[in-house]
């Protein structure tokens, strides 16, 4: 209704103009600055996001750090052994003990997890490049190429994992080497299934043709524009094996198959503790708890990385 006489509006104030103006501003630069972020500064604003995954690859640098330079953090080699009392609980001298012949177990658990995290990292890295490799091809060239590497990957998938890795580790000297062989082999398949579907999806996109309409190679395309918007997934495949080679590596240490003696892995270590579980039970507890702390952190790294990485997650109000 129209106002009266004796009627006044809403008073506006300059202050309140002022105000709201700030505001809005404030916002739009909010905003400007989300939009100006990339792709890698995203991805590391929902990185912190995911607290538990930054704690994970805190600690597990912290025990790579230390398998590194067990040499400078032990206080005795892994194969020195000591006059006295055998199979001792913690002290100042030994800090997780000692063995059945008198080795400080601490020194073996931290060369043990030189040998465990080599193998595990080692697994991974040869697994994606064996397994980006296929799938990349496979669903790239697709056609009769596809139909003979998806067969071959599902003629792997078929054979007995554990059987077969026993039984070549028996036939080989059971080195280092032999071991990441052995895994790798059987390690590259769910990478390059993963790998495959990506490229069948990503060669339809709108920057691939293109590409080709540009007259770029195969080569090119597949290195320059597939692979890099496919790195995501592999990157949390590859974290996800460290932790299966590790625990595999430590099943055929603790079978008997792994890394021979005198070399000390993590599996090898539980092997040895296992006539004396009982009698003293830290021979069993620190490679185990080592193992178990060393694959919960790797597969909440790759829990983070996945969210990280996954250009449909919102950032929300973390900054």
């Amino acid at each position: 209704m129209p106002e009266g006489p004796g009627q006044s509006g809403p008073t506006v104030t300059p202050g309140a103009v002022i105000g709201e103006l700030g505001g809005g501003l404030a916002t739009m630069e909010v905003a400007a600055q989300d939009r100006v972020l990339t792709t890698r500064q995203l991805a590391w604003r929902r990185f912190k996001r995911h607290k538990l995954a930054v704690v994970s690859a805190i600690v597990l640098l912290l025990i790579t750090l230390a398998a590194i330079f067990a040499p400078l953090i032990a206080k005795y080699n892994y194969h020195e052994t000591f006059t006295g009392p055998l199979l001792s609980g913690p002290s100042a001298k030994h800090w997780f003990g000692t063995d059945e012949i008198g080795r400080d177990e601490f020194s073996r658990v931290l060369y043990g997890g030189r040998v465990s995290l080599l193998v595990g990292f080692s697994v991974a890295l040869s697994a994606a490049v064996i397994g980006t490799a296929v799938g990349a091809i496979a669903g790239y060239y697709g056609g009769w190429i596809d139909n003979v590497l998806m067969r071959v990957t599902d003629m792997f998938l078929a054979m007995p994992f554990l059987v077969i890795l026993i039984v070549a580790a028996s036939v080989l000297h059971g080195s280092v080497i032999d071991i990441v062989l052995i895994l790798s082999v059987f390690f590259w398949m769910p990478d390059a299934r993963i790998v495959r579907g990506l490229f069948l999806s990503l060669k339809e996109k709108e920057f691939v043709e293109a590409a080709k309409s540009s007259g770029a190679t195969n080569k090119r395309i597949i290195f320059y524009h597939i692979l890099p918007n496919a790195l995501g997934p592999i990157i949390v495949s590859s974290t996800l094996n460290v932790a299966g080679a590790i625990l595999t590596e430590s099943a055929l240490s603790f079978l008997g198959f792994g890394v021979q003696p005198p070399t000390p892995t993590w599996g090898a270590l539980l092997e040895e503790a296992r006539s004396n579980i009982f009698g003293a039970p830290g021979l069993t507890w620190f490679p185990g708890l080592a193992i178990l702390i060393t694959v919960l952190c790797v597969n909440f790294l790759g829990d983070g990385l996945r969210d990280a990485l996954d250009p449909h997650q919102k950032i929300g109000g973390a900054g």
